[in-house]
């Protein structure tokens, strides 16, 4: 069994403003204008903006290819920019994901310290923005991201574990997935033995 040694290069003494609504928010919308800044995203976006709410529809609007439209809706809808309409039973924008950043409001429950706020904090869709500096809650997120992404007892190939961690850096610029992959074995939420992980069995 060998361990990965994970960068200590935080402290519990540098505070993370969880109720910073204005750095929350910003760092929101700098995500949406990054989703949006690539031609075929934003094209996808306007054509069921427009009205065209399947994918066949939103691609002949658009003007794309029907693989480059099914590529930026998979984008789109983890983002939750566009979803599923169930009235019309097909794509809609998610208005209110923008006027809930227009209005620069947050929950209630995110003015706390507890760990929905801590998660709310530092993980979107199921992308991690940043880690947090106090160690407390950076070990609260890593635990979140374990078992958010490796089933208890399952092995798994480095190669496999580094795609899962992989996408939840890619909208951070603060950390990539070898970093990540380390604090998870350092933390014992993944064991390692000749290039095999496993998330140990729960209870």
């Amino acid at each position: 069994m060998t361990t990965e040694s994970a960068p200590d290069t935080d402290t519990d003494t540098e505070p993370d403003t969880v109720t910073d609504t204005d750095t929350d928010t910003t760092e929101r919308a700098r995500q949406l204008i990054g989703l949006l800044a690539e031609e075929s995203r934003l094209r996808t976006f306007a054509a069921v903006a427009l009205g065209a709410d399947s994918p066949e529809r939103i691609a002949e609007t658009a003007g794309l290819p029907a693989k480059d439209t099914a590529l930026a809706l998979l984008r789109l809808r983890e983002q939750g920019v566009v979803t599923a309409d169930g009235a019309r039973g097909g794509l809609a924008v998610s208005y209110g994901l923008f006027r809930g950043l227009a209005r620069r409001e947050r929950p209630a429950a995110r003015s706390g310290a507890g760990p929905d706020a801590v998660l709310d904090t530092f993980v979107r869709d199921r992308r991690l923005v940043r880690l947090p500096a106090q160690w407390t809650r950076k070990k609260l997120v890593l635990r979140h991201i374990a078992e958010q992404t490796f089933e208890p007892g399952v092995e798994y190939p480095e190669r496999v574990v580094n795609e899962r961690l992989r996408a939840w850096c890619e909208d951070s610029d603060e950390i990539d997935h070898v970093t990540l992959r380390r604090y998870l074995v350092d933390l014992h939420h993944l064991h390692r033995s000749e290039g095999i992980y496993r998330r140990p069995d729960v209870g």
